[in-house]
């Protein structure tokens, strides 16, 4: 399932590749698709919504709903 979470905290690539490992470390074979200029963050995975959020947030990053 896609999964889209909004990172308004992402302003660089720098966090791009830091939220990308965040959710990498819930599943490794989850693709990611970072939307920069939206601060958008879509997941295909069939883990749970809020394991990403948890992680993206462990990584100071803030979550919102997309």
């Amino acid at each position: 399932m896609t999964i889209n979470l909004k990172v308004p905290s992402m302003v660089c690539d720098g966090c791009a590749e830091t939220v990308t490992k965040a959710v990498k470390t819930v599943d490794g074979q989850a693709r990611v698709n970072i939307d920069l200029d939206s601060k958008l963050v879509a997941i295909e995975s069939a883990a749970s919504p809020e394991s990403f959020e948890q992680a993206i947030t462990a990584v100071g990053h803030d979550v919102d709903e997309a």
